[in-house]
């Protein structure tokens, strides 16, 4: 059946109060070397039936391979409650509360999604989140920038431990705003930051630090040594963290002596499935006393007139709200349906759920290095603690044992080649919750296999 939202007339009726004969007129202002004359290779029209045919076989030529890629997008279970009431009407269709007191169910999920990421990383105020894990980073930077006002290089200091996606991002969004991203080195032992990669700025007016805990490599920086060095001379921390690792690690708000200022993070790992890369949301926290340069909305609990509670908008500095010019962001979002997902999930697992997970998680990623590093040519880049993630070593081309590991059914890992060259053939590897003892065996088969058909480069 089709579907045809303006009859001929509507259309005829639209046109001629607008003063034109046709729709195509619309667009003559594009060149004609632009525009593309027909669409010979979209094919005729299929039904809902064929569809959803097409679509199955498609899928099925992916295969189910087993997934050992992390990288900031991880393969957790996510329990069948969670998207069957997140996809209920009433979820599934609301998404931002733009007449905020007419949407209390909505402004409830918010402020429950807000309590529970306050608690996760120990700050004390979280605002409706951003796009993605990247995204929020680079807006954390903006809002440290305009924080600080004792500071006025703007310059925040990224060690190369962090998401190299990440720093992308960063780099496009704040670059044309004043901002200076300077890179910190990393330890080749250990794979952290060390302290001595800040002494060339210890006298120096420094803006933000910034800290990923675990970092892209999986390792546990020295948060409370680096967000102590950062406060002692004026500057602001932003924390980078896994929500899954804050069951089991210090939460952001108790690095050093007087916690970070912003925490941010992706939320992907709360309930929200792979697919493909997205949609993803962003989560970002911070002191009280920075909340009034928080992007987006911040939903608070009150009582009416009859004392009964109830939900509002208690700040809203988007650019929707309020003049431009005293925005703090234009780019930020609820991404409300993804927000209900992880407000399902953390509801679910609750503090002893999120524990267990990621607890498994870290348990599973040891056993996996351990049978990885028995194979000849396999040895761990670093030394040290790490969480659910690590990177190996290999004495032969990582792109090609990679593409020998898919041929066999196996995803088994991320080449570090394009960010991490030095590395020379190095790979990140990843095992979650999902992963069993005999997935484990049948990738370092598959991995011993590999190693002996790749040729040395």
């Amino acid at each position: 059946m089709a579907f045809t939202p303006h009859t001929r007339e509507d259309v005829a009726e639209m046109l001629a109060a607008i003063g034109v004969e046709s729709i195509e007129q619309l667009f003559d202002e594009i060149p004609a070397n632009l525009r593309v004359k027909s669409l010979e290779r979209i094919p005729e029209a299929l039904s809902e039936m064929q569809i959803a045919r097409l679509m199955t076989e498609r899928a099925r030529q992916d295969g189910r391979p087993l997934c050992f890629i992390g990288a900031g997008a991880y393969e957790h279970h996510i329990p069948a409650a969670v998207w069957a009431i997140t996809t209920r009407g009433e979820f599934y269709s609301a998404y931002t509360p733009y007449q905020a007191e007419a949407s209390q169910g909505t402004l409830q999920t918010i402020y429950e999604f807000q309590t529970m990421i306050s608690a996760l990383t120990g700050l004390e105020v979280a605002n409706a989140s951003l796009y993605d894990g990247a995204s929020a980073l680079a807006e954390a930077m903006l809002m440290a920038v305009r924080a600080n006002r004792r500071s006025k290089s703007q310059r925040i200091l990224v060690p190369t431990t962090v998401h190299p996606h990440y720093r992308k991002v960063a780099v496009a969004t704040t670059g044309n705003q004043g901002l200076i991203l300077e890179t910190l080195p990393y330890s080749s032992t250990d794979g952290r930051t060390p302290l001595e990669a800040l002494e060339p700025y210890a006298n120096e007016d420094i803006t933000v630090l910034v800290i990923q805990q675990p970092n892209f490599f999986g390792m546990l920086e020295d948060v409370d040594a680096l967000t102590d060095w950062a406060h002692e001379r004026g500057a602001l921390v932003i924390a980078v963290v896994n929500p899954i690792a804050l069951a089991l690690l210090k939460p952001p708000g108790e690095w050093g002596r007087a916690g970070v200022d912003i925490a941010v993070g992706e939320g992907q790992p709360l309930g929200v499935p792979l697919s493909s890369g997205g949609p993803y949301f962003g989560f970002m926290t911070a002191r009280m006393s920075h909340v009034r340069q928080m992007p987006g909305r911040i939903v608070g609990r009150t009582l009416d007139l009859n004392g009964n509670p109830g939900f509002t908008l208690t700040l809203q500095a988007r650019e929707q709200h309020i003049r431009r010019g005293k925005a703090t962001s234009n780019i930020c979002t609820n991404q409300g349906l993804l927000v209900t997902a992880a407000t399902i999930y953390m509801s679910l697992m609750g503090p002893e759920g999120l524990e267990r997970v990621a607890a498994v998680s870290h348990a599973r990623t040891r056993e996996l290095v351990a049978a990885l590093t028995r194979i000849q040519g396999v040895r761990p880049a670093f030394q040290g603690p790490f969480f659910h993630e690590a990177v190996l070593r290999l004495d032969k081309p990582a792109s090609a044992v990679l593409a020998s590991l898919a041929e066999r059914g196996i995803l088994g890992g991320l080449d570090l080649a394009e960010h991490y060259p030095e590395l020379g053939s190095a790979i990140l590897v990843c095992a979650t919750e999902t992963k069993t003892a005999g997935d484990i065996e049948a990738f370092a088969s598959a991995l011993a296999e590999a190693m002996k058909s790749v040729r040395a480069a």
